[in-house]
């Protein structure tokens, strides 16, 4: 057997090692541990839309839901406030199941990667922004 036969082989077994290990019923899987919860305080979960960007000016949608917060009550974007990422956020739905917000990027944004937080009224959370610019 070649040597590219070997590794497309073994490659293959790998994968399907994988998949039969992720399909199994979770009681069946041996050494695999559920993610942590996050401590209280954290739990705001927030995606942002599109992302990555890639036009300065770009209007992005902020969603996610509050882990037990009291609502969406704010959006940040960067970490320093005098030159934020996004600009004219507005909280277009405050619910704690399942807010939407929309903002703009900067004209002045370049490529990077920078925090979106999120403040739910006692929980918090945060993603990360991708823009290519």
């Amino acid at each position: 057997m070649n040597r590219k036969m070997t590794t497309a082989i073994a490659g293959l077994s790998l994968t399907a090692g994988l998949l039969a290990v992720a399909g199994a019923p979770a009681g069946a899987q041996v050494g695999v541990t559920a993610a942590p919860k996050p401590p209280k305080g954290a739990r705001a979960v927030v995606q942002v839309s599109p992302n990555p960007t890639t036009e300065r000016g770009q209007e992005v949608t902020i969603t996610g839901h509050c882990g037990g917060g009291k609502g969406l009550k704010g959006v940040l974007a960067g970490l320093d406030r005098k030159n934020p990422v996004l600009r004219n956020i507005r909280i277009v739905k405050d619910d704690p199941k399942g807010f939407v917000a929309k903002a703009r990027l900067d004209s002045k944004i370049g490529n990077g990667v920078g925090p979106v937080f999120v403040d739910c009224g006692g929980e918090a959370g945060v993603t990360l922004l991708v823009t290519h610019v």
